[in-house]
C-alpha cells in the first residue's frame, strides 16, 4: 500500500479495509464493542450515514455480503447503489484507476467484492473514499470480523479459546487466521497436503500471534482438532474453482466435518465443541446434515451478525461515531 490511509494500524476514521491485518487488536476490540452496541438497538445511529451513498461493485454472487451492505446502510440512514460486474470485471471497460477517481467524486466510500485482491488493492490507491474489501481471492475481512463477533457472542469472552478450521487455506482461512491471531485466539489450522494457507499469510499470523500470545498450529492431522471450542469449515470448490472440483474433492474426501469430528472437538472442553460455516455450504460434502443442523451450529448467527459487525465497521471508518 502506498497511500497514508493504508499506513497505520490505530487510525480507522478515512481508511481502507482490505484485510484485518490492517487493524490492531485493540480496533478490532473496539468495531466488536460497537457491533454488540447497534447490534442491541440500531435506533441512536439510524441518521448516522445521513446524506452518505455507498457504491457496491459486485463481481462475484453473492446473498449474505450483499443483502447485509444494503440492508445496514439503509438502517444507518445511507444510500447503497449496486454495481453489478459479473460480466465485465473491474479494468475492462475502463481502467481501475479511472473507476476510482469517478467513483470518489459521487460516494462517500466503497464495498468491492472482486475476482482479483490486486484489482481492490489499485481501487484502493486511486479512489480517495474508504475501500472495503467484501471478499476477494485472497481475504474474506467482514466475514471473519462476524465470525469471532459470534465466538465472543456465544462463549462470553474469546479468553482461552480454541478454534480449529478444516479444508482449504482459501481467502476464509486467511482472514480467520488474522483475526484469531490478533485477538489471541488459539487456532489450528487442519489442510490435504498442497492445500495450506499462502506462506506469506501464515508468517504474518505467527507474528501476530507471538504479539497475542496466541498460538497457530498448521497440520494435515484431522485428530488434531481435538480440544477445539469451535470447527470451522467452508466449501472444497470455490467461485471459479469448477475445472478443479473432482480433484480436489478426492483430497479433501477425509476433511468432511462429522458427528465424530465434532466429539473429538468437543473432547476436554466441558461442552460441545460449535461448528462454524461461512456459507453456502455444499451439504453432505464438507460438512454432513447431521452437524450443519445440529444445536451446536452457529452458521445461522454468524450470517446474521455480518450485518452488525459491517455496520460498525461502516461507522467507524467514516467517523460517523466516536472513539
Amino acid at each position: 500500500m502506498t497511500s497514508e490511509r493504508h499506513s497505520t494500524r490505530d487510525q480507522l476514521i478515512g481508511a481502507d479495509l482490505l484485510t484485518l491485518a490492517m487493524l490492531s487488536p485493540a480496533r478490532l476490540a473496539s468495531i466488536f464493542d460497537l457491533a454488540a452496541a447497534v447490534k442491541a438497538d440500531v435506533r441512536p445511529y439510524g441518521e448516522s450515514l445521513r446524506h452518505k451513498t455507498a457504491i457496491l461493485i459486485f463481481e462475484k454472487p453473492s446473498l449474505r455480503t450483499k443483502v447485509t451492505f444494503e440492508v445496514g446502510i439503509h438502517r444507518l440512514g445511507g444510500t447503497p447503489i449496486f454495481l453489478d460486474q459479473s460480466a465485465s470485471r473491474l479494468g475492462e471497460r475502463e481502467s481501475i484507476r479511472d473507476y476510482g477517481k469517478n467513483l470518489e467524486r459521487w460516494c462517500q466510500f466503497i464495498v468491492a467484492r472482486v475476482h482479483s485482491h490486486r484489482s481492490l488493492e489499485e481501487l484502493a490507491e486511486h479512489a480517495r473514499v474508504p475501500v472495503i474489501n467484501a471478499l476477494s481471492d485472497r481475504f474474506h475481512p467482514c466475514q471473519a470480523l462476524a465470525d469471532l463477533f459470534t465466538l465472543r457472542e456465544r462463549l462470553g469472552s474469546l479468553e482461552g479459546v480454541r478454534l480449529a478450521f478444516v479444508g482449504d487455506g482459501n481467502n476464509v482461512c486467511h482472514s480467520l487466521m488474522h483475526a484469531a491471531s490478533l485477538l489471541g485466539v488459539d487456532t489450528t489450522v487442519v489442510t490435504p497436503p498442497g492445500y495450506a494457507p499462502a506462506e506469506d499469510v501464515t508468517r504474518e499470523c505467527r507474528g501476530f500471534a507471538e504479539s497475542s500470545g496466541a498460538t497457530l498450529n498448521i497440520t494435515h492431522d484431522t485428530a488434531a482438532v481435538e480440544g477445539h471450542h469451535a470447527v470451522y469449515t467452508d466449501v472444497w470448490v470455490s467461485m471459479g474453482q469448477a475445472d478443479q472440483a473432482a480433484k480436489r474433492r478426492r483430497a479433501f474426501e477425509d476433511f468432511r466435518v462429522d458427528a465424530a469430528m465434532m466429539r473429538l472437538a468437543s473432547r476436554g472442553i466441558g461442552r460441545e465443541a460449535l461448528f462454524m460455516h461461512c456459507l453456502p455450504a455444499q451439504r453432505g460434502v464438507e460438512v454432513t446434515d447431521e452437524v450443519i443442523d445440529s444445536p451446536s451450529s452457529v452458521v445461522y448467527d454468524q450470517a446474521a451478525n455480518r450485518l452488525h459487525v459491517q455496520n460498525a465497521l461502516m461507522l467507524r471508518l467514516l467517523g460517523a461515531v466516536g472513539e
